[in-house]
């Protein structure tokens, strides 16, 4: 069952722990971690207590998943007044910015399950359908258009924060990692010739620019699209 789907428990509720202390912890294990440091075992050791303290307030690990990760969405800066494609364009940034704060994030969106119905979740998508219906969509259109921007930012995040994962679990820069990998991708698309110019010119940026910009481009073409639909 879903956390949302029923009332938080009110029995035996420990004076010295709350809902709010659990949900901190958990995402400070996450940050450190990643999803593998995240064990309700592994959190009651950190908070201090056994286990199944934390049941009073949180009845399974799916509900704790369900509670972090609307936790973290409430990080993102609702959208405010202004032309509407500055304005979504800083809403798309301002998430994909959580989702790298977070890099395990897109890890666990698979796990909140389809009654995904938490209060930061809910504020951020009535400020997102809110935002298009201004600029001129329909409900339905501004419904499309908001999950066309969040699927776009949630994938694009969710690969740059893989990428960031693994340079660190390898101790390398990005720099470093590269002059690494270049002979063996050279070596691979020689018979390749689009992919061979792709990779040279990647090559040639700077650490991070190649994700910056491909994000930039990215999202003026769904911004692009999502305009030719404005009536």
């Amino acid at each position: 069952m879903s956390v949302w789907m029923r009332p938080p428990k009110r029995k035996r509720e420990q004076p010295s722990l709350s809902r709010e202390q659990i949900v901190s912890q958990a995402i400070e294990l996450l940050d450190g971690g990643g999803v593998d440091a995240l064990s309700m075992r592994k959190l009651g050791a950190r908070l201090g207590v056994a286990a199944p303290s934390m049941y009073t307030h949180v009845a399974t690990k799916d509900e704790l998943v369900e509670l972090v990760v609307d936790e973290v969405y409430g990080e993102v800066a609702l959208p405010g007044e202004g032309p509407w494609r500055v304005t979504a364009g800083r809403f798309a940034r301002d998430l994909r910015s959580v989702f790298l704060r977070h890099p395990w994030l897109g890890s666990l969106l698979g796990e909140t399950g389809v009654a995904y119905l938490g209060p930061n979740v809910l504020k951020m998508s009535e400020a997102a359908l809110a935002l298009f219906e201004n600029a001129g969509f329909s409900l339905d259109d501004a419904d499309l258009a908001w999950n066309t921007v969040m699927a776009f930012v949630v994938g694009r995040a969710t690969s740059e924060a893989a990428w960031l994962t693994t340079l660190e679990r390898g101790g390398q820069s990005e720099a470093e990692w590269k002059e690494r990998l270049w002979p063996a991708a050279e070596r691979a698309v020689r018979d390749h010739p689009r992919l061979k110019k792709l990779y040279a010119a990647q090559r040639r940026r700077a650490p991070g620019e190649t994700n910056e910009a491909d994000f930039e481009r990215g999202l003026d073409c769904v911004l692009d699209g999502l305009e030719c639909r404005l009536p």
